[in-house]
């Protein structure tokens, strides 16, 4: 079993829907909503993906500045490949595309928290999220607002 690694290799978004549907990424991804994965997809600016044969098997999805800060908003394994080296792998290329002054960025799912932990990333305690819907302040926003 060879796995081939892939720089910013186009994939549709049905391989990655059937990726994140064979980890626990899945259940915190709009995999039912292709427009989303779509434009998940159109709009990051680094992707590494890791493939047997034509099988995507793992990718790690970045939106990135190159220079200061790298936000790695997706890294999934196919589960039958879990603690293979593949996540480790696909995080050094992810890295090794970045000035060495950059930072590697990610909110990790609660399955994966000690992961990160066990490849070197330190913890970072002041993340902050505001819902998509939901404006500063905890104003509602408006559908039309944001289009």
């Amino acid at each position: 079993m060879e796995i081939q690694y892939r720089l910013n290799q186009t994939i549709s978004a049905l391989q990655f829907v059937n990726l994140l549907n064979r980890c626990a990424l899945g259940e915190r991804r709009p995999v039912d909503d292709e427009t989303c994965i779509q434009g998940m997809l159109d709009n990051s600016n680094l992707v590494v993906t890791a493939w047997i044969g034509e099988e995507l098997i793992g990718i790690a999805r970045c939106v990135t500045d190159f220079h200061y800060c790298c936000y790695l908003s997706d890294l999934a394994v196919d589960n039958d490949l879990q603690d293979s080296g593949v996540g480790k792998t696909l995080v050094q290329l992810c890295q090794d595309q970045l000035e060495t002054s950059c930072k590697l960025i990610l909110l990790a799912s609660p399955d994966a928290n000690s992961y990160y932990q066990h490849i070197g990333f330190s913890n970072h305690p002041r993340c902050w999220v505001l819902a998509g819907d939901e404006g500063v302040n905890g104003i509602v926003r408006d559908e039309e607002e944001s289009e």
